[in-house]
């Protein structure tokens, strides 16, 4: 399904920003 794609690869992206740069989630 599409949906699940882009949730997938929201997740990632997400995961991705939280290990790299987490204080842009601050």
């Amino acid at each position: 399904m599409i949906v699940g794609a882009v949730v997938a690869v929201g997740l990632l992206l997400y995961l991705g920003v939280a290990l790299l740069a987490p204080e842009k989630l601050q």
